[in-house]
């Protein structure tokens, strides 16, 4: 007890300028940290972490120092430990030793750093589960992190990394992602996780996939596509595997060990290699939905293609295809008739429509209102060497972002991608750094990758009519964004913290989502001239408070911000 009585002969606010002084984090948050669980520093620019944010759950808060007037609200014995710490987007090149002082946390997210290592104490975060160390510069991982047996998600996307040993004990990782390094080869230890269903290898330096690979029975993702592979992997053991993407590789000869055992396998994704031939052995694939062979060298297709069952996209594009007979891709019927119609959306080199004048004019290409799964080579080949800065493709079935759209990376400025029924977005994406208008509206998309924060031109970006049940991370990191149109999903709410960190963001639609409740902080948002909050089921603020408009609303919100 006499801690506290010292503590009552001080000043209460001394505590508070000193936290001030010696701290780049507000007193506030690290206060609030404690009965949350949860601290986001992201984004303020620290070279290191405060001591007190370490020490958060081992040193007695200062406002047991101070008085022992306590509200229900106030009980500072009653504090939670640290679940979730949030560092990304600094400038961290180093971690404290002091993060094992921290051994109750759940989600360490360090992406977007300086991180040239990380420390062996990390091993003593024992119920660690999810671990983002994406866009750092880690050449090699503590052999303490390997002992981390509660991990279920690593992203290790975008450093240096060149080998890595140890995976044995991470039997509980369910996603492991590994895009964008230098590896040459995959141990042979990650066969022992039997429980991982995504593994992303894209974008290394591998020649060939070790044969234990097989082993994984959980595997149900493999990306595999920017390597120097010159053969699909062999997995007789991978039955449920869904999806295998091999694109960009140097891929020559399918062979029918490499197909037989991926009977559930729905898309194999192979653009962009040498495949010279598919074999009849294809038809294996029964379960086969979207089979991507664009810009291969491929001149005729097997006669047995059509009676896959499911199959609903191919994609051939960029192929020397001789006379390729339209019935190979009608489906039998059963009193020896056929369907009018082949069941596939085939995606062949088309006589397309193409507006030239508009291109050399105004800049803009325009296919939309065509109804087609993909762009034509053609529409691009029109393009010629003239600058594009427009490009509409609204109003089709297209699947996928069209791959040559990165042709037009130095120039292109706005693109409507609106109206059809993209499910993601590549990371490629990110390369279309003159962007400023982007419009997805009306797809089928629930995420944005993270690599879109290096679209630093970008000004609005319209989501409204998708399937995003959370707010998408990577918006907050954009930060001359003006405009966010998210209207129509099912997203549950934002991080106002954040979204004070857009500066220059005047309209923000959220209406139509699933916000249960409004955070009094999104007052603190004085750059919105227009806040669309109708159509959620919150119960504050009112609608006779949303009626009367942004500025009214804005600080109605602030007038709730507890003091």
């Amino acid at each position: 007890m006499s801690r506290f009585k010292r503590g009552a002969h001080v000043d209460s606010r001394a505590g508070f300028r000193q936290e001030k002084e010696d701290c780049p984090v507000p007193y506030g948050l690290l206060k609030a940290a404690r009965k949350s669980g949860q601290l986001n520093l992201s984004g303020r620019g620290l070279t290191e972490v405060p001591q007190s944010v370490w020490r958060l759950n081992t040193d007695t808060p200062q406002e047991a120092q101070q008085n022992l007037s306590f509200g229900a609200a106030d009980r500072w014995w009653e504090q939670t430990d640290l679940t979730k710490l949030l560092l990304s987007s600094n400038k961290l090149q180093s971690l404290s030793e002091d993060v094992k002082l921290l051994p109750c946390l759940l989600v360490l997210d360090l992406h977007d750093n300086q991180l040239i290592s990380l420390p062996d104490s990390i091993r003593d975060l024992e119920q660690l589960q999810k671990l983002i160390l994406s866009k750092n510069k880690l050449t090699e991982l503590p052999s303490g992190l390997w002992r981390l047996t509660n991990l279920r998600y690593l992203v290790l996307t975008s450093n240096k990394l060149s080998t890595f040993e140890h995976l044995a004990n991470l039997k509980n990782l369910v996603k492991l992602n590994l895009f964008c390094n230098k590896l040459k080869s995959l141990p042979p230890a990650i066969s022992e996780m039997k429980n991982l269903r995504m593994l992303d290898c894209s974008r290394n330096q591998l020649e060939s996939i070790p044969p234990v690979l097989a082993q994984m029975q959980s595997l149900e993702q493999l990306y595999l596509r920017h390597n120097k592979l010159h053969f699909l992997p062999k997995l007789p053991c991978c039955k449920t595997l869904k999806e295998l993407h091999c694109g960009n590789n140097q891929i020559e000869i399918l062979e029918a060990d490499h197909l037989k055992h991926l009977s559930a396998l729905s898309l194999l994704e192979l653009r962009d290699n040498k495949v010279k031939s598919l074999p009849e052995e294809i038809t294996l694939l029964q379960g086969l939905e979207r089979l991507d062979l664009t810009n291969n060298d491929i001149g005729s297709l097997p006669c047995g293609l059509g009676t896959l069952p499911k199959l609903k996209s191919l994609s051939l594009e960029g192929n020397p295809l001789r006379g390729i007979r339209r019935d190979v891709l009608t489906v039998k019927q059963p009193d020896g008739g056929s369907k009018e119609e082949p069941k596939t959306a085939m995606t062949l080199p088309s006589q397309a429509k193409i507006n030239v004048h508009a291109i050399k004019t105004l800049k803009t290409l325009d296919y939309s209102e065509k109804q087609e799964a993909s762009i034509p080579d053609e529409v691009f080949d029109a393009v010629d060497d003239s600058p594009v800065a427009n490009v509409n493709f609204s109003k089709n079935q297209l699947m996928a972002v069209p791959s040559r759209i990165l042709e037009l990376k130095d120039t292109l400025a706005d693109i409507n991608l609106g109206f059809n029924k993209l499910t993601s977005i590549p990371v490629d994406f990110s390369m279309l750094k003159q962007l400023v208008h982007i419009d997805l509206r009306n797809n089928l998309l629930t995420s944005l990758p993270m690599e879109l924060e290096g679209l630093t031109k970008l000004r609005s970006v319209i989501l409204s009519f998708n399937r995003f049940k959370s707010f998408p991370e990577v918006l907050y990191r954009i930060s001359y964004l003006e405009t966010i149109l998210i209207s129509n999903n099912q997203v549950g709410g934002i991080d106002p913290v954040q979204m004070k960190t857009l500066n220059n963001l005047s309209t923000l639609d959220l209406s139509n989502n699933d916000i249960m409740q409004v955070p009094p902080e999104l007052g603190n948002c004085t750059s919105l001239r227009a806040l669309m909050l109708d159509g959620n089921p919150f119960r504050n603020p009112r609608a006779a408070i949303l009626s009367k408009g942004t500025d009214a609303v804005l600080e109605y919100l602030r007038s709730r911000i507890p003091t």
